[in-house]
């Protein structure tokens, strides 16, 4: 009897001493299905990731997470465990339009335009943004790319929830509510990356709209500040016939790519959005210059305006992510909706069903987009050191049940709503599909009156809802 207490005491002293030597972290999840997306893949189907002062401190089998204590445990039974997805394109305020104008012809200069003219204003942005995040952190984005209108008011729509975002200021030679002349606009894009050039999770840009948008003037001086200032440009880049006439036309009949490295504005820090209509000798220039590609194959589709040539952009190096553009052109800012319509159409296109395989999908959303946006090195993949964007995503949903193949089943099968937990630079944002941080009854309810106005409106006008 005696000699029973003796080991239990010790055990109880060895526990005790065990978990004092056990690294005290911020947030453990544990017994998670691990995808790192490092450059091995490395895979655990039982596995840990701890968590602290917003970075990574460790991943790894499920046996090494008793080294770690945490002050947030997130047991995940199986569940999916992987890098926050990135969005490498959107215009996220435009959620407040969403619906509008979606089957009518020349829908961007004829409706959208117009109706951006009248409607576009710093409520609008802010409260579209607060919108957009919502669903975007649902549906398991934790870091997006955006062009607009008054981006500092998305930035503070970014700041309050949590999330990460490179958030370009467009520059446009038309008149905008926030810039009469694109210099104006490019004055307020200087300000804005000056107000937050030290932000941890906001990168301020300049998003020149275009190339047949703006003047040759207007993008090489752009280019030249976005060196001064170490930032990106973001831009639609080669995606219409009308872009390829006018800068035809402007430069002797270059293509919109051949036209802006003769102009000498082709480099890393440019991203270009959709990029459609490309040549191979394009696409070697892309690749020549470092210039990362955005993706955005339902808005391509529903816009009718082509299938972009990613397998053969993959097959000569360049970095091409994944995006959903703005809510008026693919509806939705949920970049798993993305996934199945770029496997499958990409294998139609190919006319070859081994093309754009599940893996790769997944790839170009986690760390194929951090390599986009220039940001491989902090975010993209779940490695000691880099910050803690993880999302976790449920399995015992009948759309998800079984798990042979976990790439296969995010790319076919997931839906938004299978996201359960979202955690940016090591805070949890959304807990079991509560969002933590901001109101989303209220937001909801906020852009429902505001669209209301909208209807309201465009009906004094007699103009259709189309």
């Amino acid at each position: 009897m005696k000699f029973s207490r003796v080991i239990t005491l010790v055990s109880l002293i060895g526990a005790s001493l065990s978990a004092s030597a056990a690294q005290s972290v911020d947030i453990l999840i544990t017994r998670g299905h691990i995808l790192s997306m490092d450059s091995a893949l490395t895979e655990y189907e039982s596995g840990f990731v701890a968590v602290k002062d917003g970075r990574i401190v460790a991943v790894g089998p499920q046996e090494k997470a008793s080294d770690y204590r945490a002050g947030t445990l997130l047991d995940v039974d199986g569940d999916l465990v992987l890098p926050g997805f990135i969005n490498t394109h959107t215009h996220a305020s435009m959620s407040l339009l969403r619906s509008l104008g979606d089957d009518v012809p020349d829908r961007l200069h004829k409706y959208m335009f117009p109706l951006e003219k009248q409607f576009v204003s710093r409520e609008m942005v802010r409260l579209g943004a607060e919108l957009g995040n919502v669903e975007m952190l649902k549906g398991g984005v934790t870091t997006y790319a955006d062009m607009y209108y008054f981006e500092d008011e998305v930035a503070k729509a970014v700041d309050e929830i949590g999330m990460r975002a490179v958030l370009g200021q467009t520059v446009i030679q038309y008149p905008q509510a926030d810039a009469k002349t694109a210099e104006e606009g490019i004055d307020y894009a200087v300000n804005f990356i000056k107000s937050y050039a030290d932000h941890p999770r906001i990168t301020p840009a300049f998003a020149p709209h275009a190339p047949y948008t703006n003047t040759t003037g207007t993008l090489q001086k752009i280019s030249a500040l976005s060196e001064e200032f170490g930032v990106p440009v973001l831009t639609h880049l080669a995606e219409s016939e009308r872009e390829e006439e006018v800068i035809a036309e402007r430069s002797g009949g270059l293509s919109p790519v051949a036209y802006l490295e003769s102009i000498g504005v082709l480099n890393n820090n440019l991203i270009g959005a959709h990029v459609i209509r490309v040549s191979n000798q394009d696409i070697a220039l892309l690749k020549k210059h470092h210039v990362g590609v955005a993706h955005n194959m339902s808005a391509n589709i529903k816009s009718a305006k082509g299938v972009a040539p990613v397998t053969e952009m993959l097959k000569q190096g360049v970095d091409v992510g994944l995006g959903t553009d703005g809510p008026m052109s693919g509806n939705t800012l949920s970049l798993i909706d993305e996934f199945n319509q770029v496997a499958k159409l990409h294998k139609l296109w190919t006319n070859d069903r081994t093309n754009m395989p599940a893996v790769e999908v997944i790839k170009m959303a986690t760390s194929g987009s951090a390599k986009v946006l220039n940001m491989e090195n902090e975010i993209g993949s779940l490695e000691k050191s880099k910050r803690a964007d993880i999302i976790v995503i449920d399995t015992k949903s009948p759309n998800m049940t079984p798990v042979y193949n976990p790439y296969s089943v995010l790319v076919y099968s997931a839906y938004a709503t299978n996201v359960r937990h979202s955690i940016v630079e090591g805070k949890l944002l959304m807990k079991d599909r509560n969002v933590l941080t901001v109101d989303e009854s209220d937001i909801v309810k906020r852009a429902t009156e505001f669209s209301n106005k909208i209807k309201q409106a465009l009906k004094a006008q007699n103009k259709p809802v189309l």
